[in-house]
Parts: structure tokens; C-alpha cells; sequence
């Protein structure tokens, strides 16, 4: 067991060592900017009394907001995903603690201590630079260290808009069901949290004032180190992620700059990505810049449109309804004709060959369950639909094709739904936590726990054929991305993909070697 967790750990070091890298600057560079505003406005509060309370209310509106939904909202501001939505979000929630404690320590010098400055001479300004900030220091501090803490905490969720850090691989590791990514990524965040707060706490003591029969050259030489650590690991971050690929360039003779490919947070987006990225490694000369497990269809897709990624691969039957906002159309071939037009006309982007397999939605129960009521087809549930919990994603939940066009086609809602993660669905199922899940067709775990999808009697779901979506900028710059990826159309047929699937979900193998043994397998890359 320790010998796979070495392997595991050992072939994940250099992404490891980049994720870490890339937390420190989504954090150092939130916690310094809260710092600089911070301070000052807690000074400000403390000099006008009256805006205290104000100050302190604002402030802790942001507190109140959830996470994710900081980030969303600020994702469709910006219109852009990466590091600055998740930099301005976790300077937000910064500020009300190093606001807070300013003013806390601030207003905490004894009234004695000011009379004694007032009585030697000392200006208010002088009071207050020379005695307030020097004897607030600590509580200031304190509030640093706070911020800084959760601002390492708050950052792994920014994996979900493609800000990197070590929430990479706890969003894989969700998405995948794979407790040792998800581990990945939260040990080395709880062990950065730790060392972020010891690194202020030393600056602190750096900026002690030494007493003379306390002065050592040993303490002497560890304060310059201890009042630069943060700094120090600011830099870090910063240099980490600088050295990163440049993203592609729309400017005419640019050189070959990496190519983007984005996908949603579930297996089969993995496995695609992977495949899509060794082909073009493996038969141009292009780079590849892996963005992978972003939120959801609605964030690659705007990621895509605002060429923030260049490719990714989507489902024909979610280009149509979810993202057209179409209906009416079920055959697969005059779908697809649809999609490309459109998307060509609105998104500047091409749909090439589909892969081959149709991972539609599939209204799932326990097989001993279909048995035992004789559910065939998804109409059967309807005089029971009421006693029944449903699992399904947060998208099938809220999508035209998902659970409000479920009910509309067929008339009836379950007791209860819940949302659930793609990776936890079958389990929740398999374990009788809820009666029916919106599974996907190619998933493998739908024969592994033994479940039976029923069938879409009123044709309600369209046909999801999974194809690569490509922003046609970069194809008339580099042409060979299309030749290098159409041996993977018509490759995959559904009992493949979900033969992939079942490899990463159950066997819990990387998508990256599932990828390779596969293309290796056709003679696609060496």
C-alpha cells in the first residue's frame, strides 16, 4: 500500500511542485493586495468613527456570500476565467478580518499610553505611527495570518474557473471518485496553510523591537530570513507561474504557443481531453496546455467563445439545447449539421468528426428495483415518482434537456432530488441513498453496480455524440490540429467508452495512461 502511494506520489511530483506554486500565488498575491487595502481602511475607520460599523458591514457582505458563487458571479463580470476572478475573490474575503483586527488593535492602545504620548509633544499623527501601529501590531498580524489562511482554504476552489492551484486534483479526484487525488490536493493545502501562517507569524517576530541584553548574533542573522520568508514564497508562486506555457496567440507569425484544451470535471472529459492532447503532441509539434476540469458546460463554453481555451470536446445534443437554446430535432446527423452552423456562424468555432459513441442520459434505477416493479421505460415511474429521491448534477438540474424538460415531456417530479457530483451518483444509488440517477450512457459503473436504465419511451432526450470543438482561429494557424485529430472520429463506439470509463472510475488508472494505452493500442502514437 505505501509502495502505490510512493508511485502515485512519484509520478505526480512535477505537477505537484506547479500546483503548489500556483496556490501560493493566487494566494500570496490576494493576501498582499487585501494587506494594502486592508490596512489603510481600517486606519481610515478607526480616524472616522462614524464609518466603523459601515465599513465593517460591507465587508462582511462578502464574508456572507458562499464560495462558488463569489467566483461564478465574478466569472460572468469579468467574462474570463483564470487567475484574476479568483484573485479579486479571495482578496474580498480577505478584508474583513485585516480590517477588523486593524481597527480592533488600533482602538485597543490604553488611553494611558496616548496621554503619555500626547504629553511629550507627539502630533495625533505622530500617536498613531509612532505608539497606535507599533503597540497594534500583533492583533494586526494576528488578522494577516487569518486572512492568509483562509485565502489557502478558499483557493482550491479556484480549479473549478481554471485558476490552478492544488484544488486540480481535488477537483479530478471528485470528479473521478478517487479518494488519492483528492488527497493530493487537500494534505499539501492543509501543509501550506500551516506554513503561510508560520511565515507571517515569523515576520512578525522579525518586526519585534530587541531588547539590548536579548540581542544574539544567532537571532540577529534569523531576522532578515524571517522577515523575508513571505516574501519569499510570494516569489515562489509568482516565478512558478510565470514559467508556465503562454497561452495561444491570435497574432499573425506568432510562434507556436501551447494549445489549450479545456474540459468539464467528469471522467469521460478527462479520458477525451487526454486523447485529444497526446494526438496533437504526438503528431505535430505543438505544445499542450491542459486545462482541464473546469465548472461545467456553460463555463468551457464561455472559456471557448472568448478564446481562453481553443479546444475542448462537447456533446452534440448539449450544443443544441443547452447552448443554442434549440428543440424539435432528433436525428443525430441533422443535429450535428445544426450545431455546425450555428456554431460556426455565432462562436467562430468547428465542430470536427464526432468520436463515435452517443453518451445520451439515461434515467437509472437499481436492476433489482426494475425487477421487482417491472420498470421498462422511464413513463413506468410516473405513479410512483412521487415517493422516489433522484440523484442528478447540478446541470441536469437547472438544463432545458435535464430535469425541467424531464417533467414537462413526461408529467410527473420525484418526492425529492438532490444534487450529486457525476462521480458520486452510481454510489449514492448502489447504496439505496436515492432511488433514480440521470446516469450516463458510456458510464462503466452502470454495469458495475448493477443498474438499469430505462428507456426514453417519449424520446425526450436528443442524441449526445461527443465531438471536438475547435476555435477556427487556431485551425487556420495550424491546420495539422485537424488532420492530427480525425483518426478519432468514428474511433470510439459506445461499449469503448465506457470500457475507458470503467478503467479510471474503478480501476482508478490516470486518464493520461488510459489515453495512451488506448491510442498506442490503434497504432495512433508511438
Amino acid at each position: 500500500m505505501l509502495a502505490e502511494w510512493e508511485n502515485f506520489v512519484a509520478a505526480r511530483l512535477g505537477e505537484l511542485w506547479l500546483r503548489t506554486g500556483e496556490h501560493l500565488f493566487l494566494t500570496g498575491v490576494a493576501t498582499g493586495i487585501a494587506v494594502l487595502l486592508g490596512i489603510p481602511l481600517g486606519i481610515l475607520g478607526f480616524r472616522v468613527r462614524w464609518l466603523r460599523s459601515p465599513l465593517t458591514a460591507a465587508l462582511g457582505v462578502f464574508q456572507a456570500i458562499p464560495s462558488l458563487a463569489m467566483l461564478a458571479i465574478l466569472l460572468s463580470l469579468l467574462g474570463k476565467i483564470g487567475a484574476l476572478p479568483a484573485i479579486i475573490a479571495l482578496t474580498l474575503y480577505a478584508l474583513l478580518p485585516i480590517v477588523r483586527n486593524t481597527l480592533t488593535g488600533l482602538v485597543g492602545v490604553s488611553s494611558e499610553t496616548i496621554e503619555a504620548a500626547r504629553g511629550v509633544g507627539m502630533t495625533t499623527s505622530q500617536r498613531l505611527r509612532l505608539v497606535r501601529i507599533p503597540l497594534a501590531l500583533p492583533v494586526i498580524v494576528a488578522g494577516i495570518r487569518t486572512a492568509a489562511v483562509i485565502s489557502v482554504g478558499i483557493a482550491t476552489l479556484s480549479a473549478f474557473i481554471g485558476a490552478g492551484g492544488l484544488g486540480q486534483f481535488i477537483n479530478r479526484g471528485l470528479g473521478m471518485n478517487n479518494t488519492r487525488l483528492i488527497l493530493l490536493g487537500a494534505v499539501p493545502a492543509a501543509a501550506l496553510a500551516l506554513l503561510v501562517d508560520f511565515t507571517i507569524w515569523a515576520a512578525e517576530w522579525g518586526l519585534r523591537p530587541v531588547r539590548q541584553k536579548q540581542r544574539g548574533m544567532l537571532k540577529a542573522r534569523l531576522r532578515p530570513v524571517a522577515l523575508a520568508a513571505p516574501a519569499l514564497l510570494v516569489a515562489f508562486g509568482i516565478v512558478t507561474s510565470l514559467t508556465k506555457p503562454m497561452p495561444f496567440s491570435d497574432q499573425p507569425g506568432a510562434v507556436a504557443e501551447p494549445i489549450r484544451i479545456g474540459s468539464k470535471e467528469f471522467t469521460e472529459q478527462f479520458i477525451l481531453g487526454e486523447l485529444m492532447a497526446q494526438l496533437i503532441e504526438g503528431r505535430t509539434d505543438l505544445p499542450v496546455e491542459r486545462r482541464f476540469g473546469l465548472g461545467g458546460t456553460m463555463i468551457c463554453h464561455g472559456a471557448l467563445a472568448k478564446g481562453e481555451i481553443d479546444l475542448y470536446a462537447e456533446y452534440t445534443g448539449t450544443g443544441y439545447q443547452a447552448i443554442l437554446h434549440r428543440s424539435g430535432l432528433f436525428d443525430p446527423n441533422e443535429i450535428l449539421r445544426v450545431v455546425r452552423k450555428e456554431y460556426r456562424e455565432r462562436f467562430q468555432a468547428e465542430w470536427l468528426g464526432p468520436f463515435g459513441f452517443n453518451n445520451t442520459y439515461a434515467i437509472t434505477v437499481r436492476q433489482a428495483d426494475a425487477e421487482t416493479n417491472k420498470w421498462r421505460t422511464i413513463s413506468d415511474l410516473a405513479g410512483v415518482a412521487a415517493d422516489l429521491t433522484a440523484g442528478f448534477t447540478s446541470e441536469f438540474q437547472e438544463r432545458a434537456d435535464g430535469y425541467p424538460g424531464l417533467r414537462k415531456t413526461y408529467g410527473f417530479r420525484f418526492g425529492e432530488t438532490r444534487d450529486l457530483s457525476p462521480s458520486l451518483m452510481y454510489e449514492a444509488l448502489a447504496r439505496k441513498q436515492v432511488d433514480v440517477i440521470c446516469a450516463f450512457a458510456t458510464d462503466g459503473r452502470i454495469a458495475a453496480y448493477n443498474l438499469d436504465p430505462l428507456s426514453d419511451d417519449r424520446h425526450f432526450f436528443p442524441p449526445y455524440h461527443a465531438a471536438p470543438v475547435v476555435r477556427m482561429k487556431v485551425l487556420r494557424a495550424h491546420p495539422e490540429i485537424r488532420t492530427a485529430l480525425a483518426p478519432l472520429g468514428g474511433l470510439l463506439d459506445d461499449a469503448t467508452m465506457q470500457r475507458l470509463n470503467y478503467e479510471v472510475d474503478e480501476k482508478k488508472r490516470a486518464p493520461a495512461e488510459v489515453a495512451r494505452e488506448f491510442l498506442a493500442a490503434h497504432h495512433l502514437i508511438d
